[in-house]
């Protein structure tokens, strides 16, 4: 039995006090219209319609359920035209995930562009580098770099992430500028916690396990300021290591094999029936720093 349906034909012969104007206003046949009445009746297991062929009155159970019913069909419309709203306009809490090093120094003007154009929105960023579950915590959107795995959760890519390997002049200058990848074996390396070598690392097989982690951080600016004081050769996105390469602080290496370039992608969990809120912000952040970002920009 469809509840509601049955409260919404009871309300209607009550209001209208006819099975068949019930069923015009509610554009059903009087047939159907006292089978929802009498199954409500059937579940309630109480008579709330006295019926002849002449009239249709009220019973005392009738009365009492037709006061609540009214107030649950007016509270089902105050819900449907809530979540239309959320669906259909961009508004209520963002809860994004992203990344400790891009959200600092590139997320901010987006998020604050985006919330002058849908001001209804409340941004609640989260910062992490480690791989949060959105479904579990809560999360709308959740920003990756790197190379996705396959999974149940949909990933729109957002930008290219160029990888460069970069040292201080005064490093190369003391210890050489290695030729081949295969020569980073013989230098310090600066090692990202959370990468692998199927992903921003060195390209070629077993060399990673070669190389001599001198200094090792689960975050790229904290490896990228020690690379400009010497500590070794580092590879770094260059979202992060783009402002001290222009400035002179840390020289590109081996240009000629950069490594692969990853992806930033906004993660989120559905595909179909995406609310207001996520739908506005995917479209927005899909086009907002392009096929070249401008952190790519040396000059």
């Amino acid at each position: 039995m469809d509840r509601i349906d049955s409260l919404k034909a009871f309300v209607a012969v009550v209001s209208e006090g006819s099975f068949a104007r019930a069923a015009e206003r509610l554009d059903l046949s009087p047939q159907l219209v006292s089978k929802y009445v009498s199954q409500l009746e059937a579940h309630l297991n109480t008579r709330l319609l006295n019926r002849t062929t002449r009239q249709v009155s009220i019973t005392e159970a009738g009365s009492a359920c037709f006061q609540r019913a009214q107030q649950i069909l007016a509270d089902m419309d105050d819900l449907e035209n809530q979540l239309g709203e959320l669906q259909n306009t961009a508004r209520g809490v963002l809860r994004i995930s992203a990344p400790v090093s891009f959200a600092i120094s590139h997320l901010a003007k987006p998020l604050t562009e985006f919330q002058a154009q849908w001001p209804d929105v409340r941004i609640d960023l989260q910062l992490n580098d480690r791989k949060v579950d959105i479904i579990e915590e809560g999360f709308d959107i959740a920003l990756r770099i790197g190379r996705l795995q396959s999974s149940s959760l949909i990933a729109r890519r957002i930008a290219p992430i160029r990888l460069v390997t970069c040292a201080s002049p005064e490093y190369l200058k003391q210890y050489g500028t290695p030729q081949s990848r295969a020569e980073l074996k013989d230098h310090r390396y600066l090692h990202y916690s959370y990468a692998t070598e199927d992903t921003i690392l060195v390209p070629g097989a077993g060399l990673s396990g070669q190389l001599n982690s001198a200094f090792q951080a689960n975050n790229g600016n904290v490896l990228t300021q020690a690379a400009i004081n010497g500590a070794g050769i580092v590879v770094q996105p260059t979202f992060i290591a783009g402002p001290a390469i222009r400035e002179g602080k840390l020289q590109v290496i081996l240009q000629g094999s950069e490594p692969e370039p990853i992806g930033l992608y906004a993660v989120y969990a559905h595909r179909q029936l995406l609310s207001g809120k996520v739908r506005s912000f995917l479209d927005f952040i899909s086009d907002y720093y392009g096929d070249t970002p401008y952190w790519d920009n040396f000059s």
